[in-house]
């Protein structure tokens, strides 16, 4: 648990800041935010986990997507405490417990969807909530991921590794689940990010 001096009996400060409470990663985070600190901010500064990168600082970049209650969202446009409470995700909570790299992630390597590595959290996190999305009974075909991952720019590599690798990830992901297979294709789910 993350404890900046944190006062234990209050929870409100003259200063507007409060004690904030949340899972990330899997781990409990307590720390203190003003109002107006956006979630971006407190899990780099107050909770540690840097693997979250702003960029724009106005949501239409995706750099800084992370997972709140299993969905995904802008942290630099989500306030800190409209994820009090909350289970966040940031790209460092998606691998395995044992350090072993998502099937996204392996398959990113592989299929060279890594470039510069500013824009790749949000694309793992990304495409972790589809493969989530995917396991629970959702299809994607490739236009439709297409669709989903514009919601991200990728200032080096045109998509191109970056779709193949998630394609390749689903893939994989039939091939350990083959119930799946016989389900109907459409579209996937709703649009995120």
């Amino acid at each position: 648990m993350t404890t900046t001096d944190l006062p234990p009996t209050a929870p409100h400060r003259p200063t507007g800041e409060r004690v904030l409470t949340m899972q990330v990663n899997g781990e409990p985070v307590a720390a203190l935010a003003e109002p107006r600190t956006n979630l971006a901010d407190f899990l780099r500064e107050r909770a540690g986990r840097t693997g979250t990168h702003t960029s724009c600082h106005q949501g239409w970049c995706g750099a800084c997507t992370v997972l709140v209650d299993g969905e995904s969202a802008r942290a630099c446009l989500t306030l800190a405490v409209q994820a009090d409470r909350a289970e966040v995700t940031t790209v460092e909570g998606v691998e395995d417990p044992d350090g072993t790299l998502s099937h996204f992630q392996q398959a990113l390597i592989e299929h060279t969807g890594f470039q510069c590595g500013f824009c790749t959290p949000g694309f793992v996190v990304l495409g972790t909530e589809i493969i989530a999305e995917a396991r629970a009974g959702a299809r994607f075909d490739r236009d439709e991921l297409i669709r989903r991952l514009s919601a991200n720019i990728c200032r080096c590599t045109g998509y191109a590794g970056i779709v193949t690798a998630l394609e390749s990830a689903l893939e994989s992901l039939e091939s350990l689940e083959p119930a799946r297979q016989s389900a109907p294709r459409h579209g996937g789910g709703e649009a995120g990010a």
